[in-house]
C-alpha cells in the first residue's frame, strides 16, 4: 500500500515537473506575444456581455457577432489612438531626422538662457549625448510602429477565438482554478473591476487633461496647440510625472525665448490647473469606478509598463490587486480563524 502511494506521488511529482518545464519553455518562446494576448483579454472582458447577448439572446452566429464586436472595438478604441499617434508621428519623425539642426538650436537657446540668468543647465557633453540619443531614435520609432501593428494583428487574431469560444474557455478556467466557487467568483469580479477601471478610467483622465491643457495652450498663445494636446493626452497616461512632460517643456521654451510672462503663466496653469485635474480625476474617478487605491494605480502602472509595455497601464495595477486578493483568498481557504479567540 505504501509502495503504491509512494509510486503515485512520485509519478505526480514527475508529471508536475514536466508540465512546469514545458509551461516555462512555452512562456519564454511566446513572451513577445504577451502584450497581444493581454490586449485581447482586455477587450474580451469589456465586451463579453455583449457577445453573450448577441449569441444567446439574439441568436446570432458566434463568428458574425465576434466580427461585429471586433469592428466596434477597432473604431472606439484603436481609431482615436491611431489618430492621436498619427498627429504626433510626422512631427516627431521630422524632429528626429533633423537632429543636428535641433541640437544646434537647443545649444544656442540654452547658452542664451544660461548667459541671461547666470546658471548652467547642460554641459557640452550632455548636449552631445542628447544628440546621439535623438539620432538613433528614428529606427526605434519605425521599429515600435511595426511592432505595434504586429501586436494589434495578433491581438485581434486571439480575440476572435476568445469570443467564439467564450463560454467554453470560461468553464475550463473555472474548473481548473483550485479554489472554492465563492473565491473564484471574487477573483472574476476583481479582474473585471480592475480591467474596466484602468481601460476606461486612465484614458478618460488623459483626455480630460488634454482638453484642459488645450484651452490653456490656446489662451496663453502656444504654437501648434493641437500638437501639444496630443502630447498631453499621451503623457497623461503615464504615472507620477504625467502631463508635466508637456507643460514643463513649454514653460522652458517660453522662458528661453524671453517670453517671461507666458512662461510664468504656463507654469502656473500647468501645475495649478492641469496638475489639479490629474490629481482629482486619477485619485477620485478611478477609485469610484473600481474602488482602486491610488497607490495601487501609480505603482501598478510603473510595474506594468516595465513588464508589458503600453498594455501594462491596465495589467500592472491588476497584478498588485491580484496579489492582495490571492493573499486574502489563501487566508480564507487555508488559514481559518479560531472562533472566540
Amino acid at each position: 500500500m505504501h509502495n503504491t502511494i509512494d509510486q503515485n506521488r512520485l509519478r505526480q511529482i514527475v508529471f508536475l515537473v514536466l508540465i512546469t518545464g514545458l509551461g516555462i519553455l512555452l512562456f519564454i518562446e511566446l513572451y513577445s506575444f504577451l502584450p497581444a494576448a493581454l490586449g485581447a483579454a482586455t477587450v474580451y472582458i469589456l465586451l463579453r456581455k455583449y457577445m453573450f447577448y448577441l449569441t444567446e439572446k439574439r441568436r446570432w452566429r458566434a463568428g458574425a457577432a465576434a466580427l461585429l464586436l471586433m469592428l466596434v472595438s477597432l473604431i472606439l478604441i484603436l481609431l482615436p489612438l491611431w489618430l492621436l499617434v498619427d498627429m504626433l508621428y510626422d512631427k516627431v519623425t521630422y524632429a528626429v531626422s533633423h537632429a543636428n539642426e535641433w541640437i544646434a538650436a537647443i545649444k544656442e537657446t540654452i547658452s542664451s538662457f544660461e548667459t541671461r540668468y547666470n546658471i548652467e543647465l547642460l554641459s557640452d557633453e550632455n548636449i552631445a549625448r542628447i544628440g546621439n540619443t535623438i539620432s538613433t531614435a528614428v529606427p526605434k520609432i519605425l521599429g515600435a510602429t511595426f511592432n505595434g501593428l504586429t501586436a494589434i494583428f495578433f491581438m485581434y487574431f486571439i480575440l476572435y477565438f476568445m469570443f467564439v469560444s467564450g463560454r467554453k474557455m470560461e468553464k475550463v478556467l473555472y474548473d481548473y482554478i483550485p479554489l472554492q466557487d465563492s473565491n473564484v467568483e471574487r477573483l472574476e469580479k476583481e479582474i473585471h473591476t480592475m480591467v474596466f477601471s484602468n481601460a476606461v478610467g486612465i484614458p478618460i483622465v488623459a483626455v480630460a487633461q488634454g482638453i484642459v491643457g488645450l484651452l490653456g495652450y490656446w489662451l496663453i498663445g502656444v504654437e501648434e496647440p493641437f500638437f501639444w494636446f496630443g502630447v498631453t493626452c499621451i503623457a497623461g497616461m503615464l504615472p507620477v510625472i504625467g502631463a508635466a512632460l508637456a507643460y514643463i517643456p513649454l514653460t522652458i521654451i517660453f522662458l528661453a525665448d524671453g517670453a517671461i510672462g507666458q512662461g510664468i503663466a504656463m507654469a502656473i496653469y500647468g501645475f495649478g490647473i492641469i496638475g489639479t485635474v490629474d490629481n482629482i480625476l486619477r485619485f477620485s474617478l478611478l477609485r469610484k469606478i473600481g474602488d482602486v487605491h491610488p497607490l495601487t494605480t501609480v505603482f501598478g502602472v510603473i510595474i506594468g509598463l516595465n513588464l508589458f509595455g503600453f498594455i501594462g497601464l491596465i495589467f500592472g495595477p491588476l497584478l498588485i490587486s491580484m496579489f492582495n486578493l490571492l493573499l486574502r483568498i489563501y487566508s480564507s481557504e487555508f488559514l481559518p480563524r479560531q472562533r472566540g479567540a
